[in-house]
Parts: structure tokens; C-alpha cells; sequence
């Protein structure tokens, strides 16, 4: 039986979820995602003012004469949310848990998609993948998958992005637009990030907490890594400890940033503190000017 405290976080985040889709963020999912989905129809003969970038080099190379392959528009699309399910996720300091802002976060794309007409699947991973609900539509599919990110518990605890990015390409044949919602603490996936970009069109949404970033003022504190249970004693009130601490957090910080960037993947980033809605928008204005 689910507790009474879970259901009642389950139901807000679905019907704030589902007001901020229907009110202010109506119709910008649909201006930046609709219609980017193809697939491969026919190939046929070139034809001059055709983009050379369409030409089946072998298929020409067989007949001898240029050949383009044409693709039609997919009337749907397929959204992925790869939610990150690992113990740093249950950290946070101000305005609740990294988990209930990453569950707010798949709420809205979940409820954009769905109101668009498109699929929506879900894929948890720790370090290695825990659970995947395949696409379908209907905003009962939504409370689910909102249920599932507060009820469902994984075996896991570290984080392995390498093994669900792998996992996401084994299940996927189809292009999908898929939304990495984690803190990004996982060992480099650089490789895997541009493997599966070639199929799938990634976008990462780094979930973050201010108090990640500098320790407490005074006295001596204990830190606990969630996912390995390694505990360290440290001085709080030196600050050469405290700068050592925010100069590590700022360098991951940065890895994360330039892994996304290099592998040419646009980032999300929220912090427990941030509106999720402001922020989507952002991103959504940033990515239809883009795109013009």
C-alpha cells in the first residue's frame, strides 16, 4: 500500500504538471518537436536542387547514377524520459528532494507530449537500467509514470548512464527525442552520449541542488555519499576545506557541461530552487530561434 504522504506528492506534481502544460506553456512543445520524426520511405533518382546530403552513395554507386533516399514525416513522435533513479537523487536542501523536482520535470514533458498526440515511454536507471515502460499515450500513462518515479525501488544505488543509453538503442529502432533527467554523477559517457545521438536526438536536464555546492558555515560535518556510503569528516570552518569542496563540485560541474557540449547535446539545467515551468520555456524559446 502506498503511503498517504507519497499519493498526495504524486497527485500535486500531476496537477501542477498537467495546469503548466495547459496554461503556460500551451503550444510551445508542439512549435520545437512537432514533426521532426521520419522515416525512410523510397529511394529514387536525384533530381537537380536535391540536397546532396540525401544521396545513397551506395545504391549510386551499384546503378551508376545518383540516387536519394526520401523520408517521410512521421504523423507522431516518440518521447523517451531516462530518469535517472539513483540515491543522489534523494539529496536536497531547500526546496525538497532532486527526485521530486526530476519527477515535476518528467511530468510536464510527459503531459507536452501526450497533448500533442505523441507516445511517451520511461526508462529508470541506477547503475544499470531498473525498469522500462514502453511508449503509449492517454494521461492515465502519465500517472503512472508519475507513480512509478515516487513508488518503484531500484536495486541500485550508483549511476550508470552508459548501460541505459545502451539499453535506450536496443529498444528503440525508431528516432526518439529523449530527456536524460539526472545529476549527471556517473562515470564519462562521452562515447555512448555520441553513439546514441546518431539515432535519437538527446537532451540532458541536469538536476542540481545549491547546497551540492558549498558546505555549512561552521563546525565539523560528516558527508555521506549516497551511492557508496563512503562517509568523510571535514572542517567546515576552514576555508581552504571549503574552497577545496566548491572547486571539486565546480570541476564536475564543468566535465558534465563540456561532455554534453562536445558530444553536441543541448542541457537543461534546474535546480530544486528553480520554477520548472520558467525553465522548460526557456529552453522551448531557445530551441525554436535555434531551429529558424
Amino acid at each position: 500500500m502506498i503511503p498517504a504522504e507519497i499519493i498526495k506528492k504524486i497527485k500535486r506534481i500531476h496537477i501542477k504538471g498537467s495546469r503548466t502544460v495547459n496554461t503556460m506553456m500551451a503550444g510551445q512543445y508542439k512549435s520545437v518537436f512537432k514533426g521532426s520524426g521520419i522515416e525512410f520511405e523510397e529511394v529514387r533518382d536525384y533530381s537537380p536542387g536535391d540536397d546532396v546530403k540525401a544521396i545513397d552513395w551506395k545504391v549510386s554507386a551499384r546503378l551508376g547514377k545518383p540516387f536519394v533516399k526520401r523520408y517521410r514525416e512521421e504523423r507522431e513522435s516518440i518521447v523517451m524520459l531516462l530518469v535517472d533513479m539513483s540515491r543522489s537523487l534523494h539529496f536536497g536542501t531547500f526546496s525538497g528532494m532532486k527526485l521530486e523536482k526530476a519527477a515535476e520535470v518528467a511530468s510536464v514533458l510527459a503531459f507536452s507530449a501526450i497533448k500533442n498526440n505523441d507516445k511517451v515511454g520511461v526508462l529508470f536507471f541506477t547503475d544499470r537500467v531498473e525498469k522500462y515502460i514502453p511508449p503509449k499515450k492517454g494521461a492515465s500513462h502519465v500517472w503512472r509514470l508519475i507513480k512509478e518515479i515516487f513508488t518503484f525501488e531500484p536495486c541500485g544505488k550508483g549511476t550508470d548512464l552508459v548501460a541505459a543509453l545502451e539499453y535506450l538503442s536496443s529498444v528503440s529502432r525508431k528516432r526518439t527525442f529523449s530527456f536524460i533527467i539526472s545529476d549527471f554523477i556517473s562515470h564519462d559517457p562521452a562515447k555512448a552520449l555520441r553513439t546514441a545521438s546518431r539515432r535519437h536526438e538527446l537532451i540532458g536536464v541536469l538536476i542540481s541542488d545549491k547546497g551540492e555546492f558549498c558546505l555549512p558555515e561552521k563546525g565539523f560535518v560528516y558527508l555521506t555519499c549516497f551511492e557508496t556510503g563512503r562517509k568523510l569528516l571535514l572542517d567546515a570552518s576552514s576555508k581552504t576545506v571549503q574552497k577545496f569542496y566548491t572547486d571539486r563540485k565546480n570541476i564536475h560541474y564543468s566535465k558534465v557541461m563540456e561532455c554534453l557540449k562536445s558530444s553536441k547535446i543541448d542541457c537543461i539545467e534546474i535546480s530544486t530552487q528553480d520554477s520548472v515551468s520558467d525553465t522548460l520555456t526557456r529552453y522551448f524559446n531557445y530551441r525554436e530561434k535555434k531551429m529558424r
